[in-house]
């Protein structure tokens, strides 16, 4: 069935699917959201807070089953076998397209906690959705140009400060925070503006990362390092539900998060540098495997190792 249906028409179905779920969860959601706002007790928000999860929990299982019903995409999945939806994670992902985030969802359900994403501020404030985000507990993030802090010394650090208490939220119960480490989809042009040392992905932004591993303590214990490849070309996502993008391939690896990728990055310069250095570690290993994922056959890097030998 997926194979016969025209582009426009199954881009057009899948999207109407997408929007007709969305619609009747909504109103339950936001009910909910307003409800949370209204509630003084922290249990009772919390039951809430559940609750919403649960309703965006299953908007992600009807969208992952509608692409798997109408699309003809394959996808190639490799690792994740050890995640629990009971863990604390970091999870790490290139970014070259806003279908990223739908693969992210549909692969990562049920293996790891509902995925939060940092938003900026301002995003609080869009009609209906900010109040979605905040309901969800999405971290939202605000950040003062320096042309800011110089004019309003006294707010130096208020945005770390922010960040810091989004991420207490997180102690209560099993979360995965999602960092697209780059801060912005790859394309050639910014590739070429950041002259990016690296082969397919932009440079990786330490201060975010090292930020959160610090906001969070020791209960986040692990990094789940995920690297996306579009081998057939990076799709939009009107591209991705027309059903023309025929390969999606994703590797899934958990790294474990040492006492030395915990610090003060802003105050401590030593620090700031070793961090640097073990991102643009983890980036050329991404790189590498990147370039491996892109090729007609993704053979495992074990196997190329003993041919190579």
């Amino acid at each position: 069935m997926n194979t016969i249906i025209p582009a426009p028409l199954r881009g057009t179905l899948v999207i109407s699917i997408i929007g007709l779920s969305t619609a009747v969860l909504f109103i339950p959601l936001i009910c909910l959201a307003i409800l949370k706002i209204a509630i003084p007790w922290k249990a009772s928000r919390s039951v809430c807070t559940r609750i919403l999860i649960h309703i965006s929990t299953l908007w992600v299982y009807i969208n992952s089953q509608t692409f798997s019903l109408l699309l003809p995409t394959r996808w190639e999945v490799r690792g994740g076998e050890r995640l629990s939806p009971k863990g604390w994670y970091l999870v790490l992902c290139n970014h070259q397209s806003w279908v990223d985030i739908l693969a992210l969802q549909k692969e990562l359900r049920g293996k790891v906690p509902f995925l939060k994403f940092f938003l900026k501020q301002q995003l609080i404030w869009v009609p209906v959705m900010g109040i979605a985000w905040w309901a969800l507990d999405f971290p939202f993030m605000k950040r003062y140009k320096k042309e800011y802090i110089l004019k309003y010394p006294h707010k130096k650090g208020k945005d770390l400060e922010a960040t810091r208490k989004a991420c207490e939220k997180f102690r209560t119960s099993p979360v995965s925070v999602m960092n697209f480490v780059e801060g912005t989809r790859f394309t050639p042009k910014k590739h070429l503006w950041q002259k990016s040392p690296f082969t397919g992905l932009l440079r990786p932004k330490a201060a975010g990362t090292a930020f959160v591993l610090s906001a969070m303590g020791d209960q986040m214990d692990q990094i789940v390092d995920v690297t996306i490849a579009y081998p057939k070309g990076i799709p939009t996502f009107w591209q991705f539900i027309c059903g023309k993008t025929p390969l999606i391939r994703m590797h899934i690896r958990t790294l474990p998060i040492h006492a030395k990728l915990r610090g003060d990055y802003f105050n401590d310069t030593d620090f700031r540098e070793t961090f640097q250095q073990t991102l643009n570690g983890l980036w050329l290993e991404k790189e590498k495997r990147l370039m491996e994922m892109q090729q007609e056959i993704w053979r495992d890097p074990d196997q190329i190792k003993m041919e190579a030998a």
